[in-house]
């Protein structure tokens, strides 16, 4: 891994939360249980530890532990620009919006570009957004001659 990937400590829906983004975005799933990690501090199904790898979003999360913080974020966004073709952007963010809200739609702006917020049913804040394809040279202008 290569890039810095968020770590959340889900309040006991870790494995719904880290399927759901499976759903979402693709890619491999690994749970690991409290049980399996030998952890007392919790329940023995709870996600001690669990990632989410192998596709355009990469994740690691875990259950909380009894009297540890979970999630709960003000003035960060998670931001998926340029990641995947519009279609796949919009697709995500339906999915990202499903349960979640929606705070400002995906549309296109004034300067060309198309972006959007949600933050999803888990709590997680999305920047969506990509920038307008450029548009295919005509054939004259690619041999080089006037359009």
């Amino acid at each position: 891994m290569t890039a810095p990937a968020p770590y959340v400590y889900f309040p006991g829906n870790a494995r719904e939360a880290l399927s759901f983004y499976r759903d979402v975005f693709g890619g491999e799933l690994e749970l690991h249980t409290y049980a399996e990690f030998g952890r007392e501090d919790g329940p023995a199904d709870a996600v001690a530890h669990g990632y989410l790898t192998r596709g355009p979003v990469s994740l690691f999360a875990s259950d909380a532990a009894p009297g540890e913080a979970s999630l709960r974020s003000e003035g960060l966004v998670l931001a998926l620009l340029q990641t995947a073709e519009p279609s796949t952007m919009h697709a995500w963010f339906d999915r990202l919006s499903d349960g979640g809200q929606v705070v400002d739609e995906l549309q296109e702006r004034p300067w060309g570009a198309s972006d959007g917020q949600v933050v999803d049913r888990f709590g997680l804040h999305w920047l969506v957004g990509y920038e307008p394809e450029p548009a295919a040279p005509t054939r004259d202008a690619a041999r080089g001659a006037p359009a």
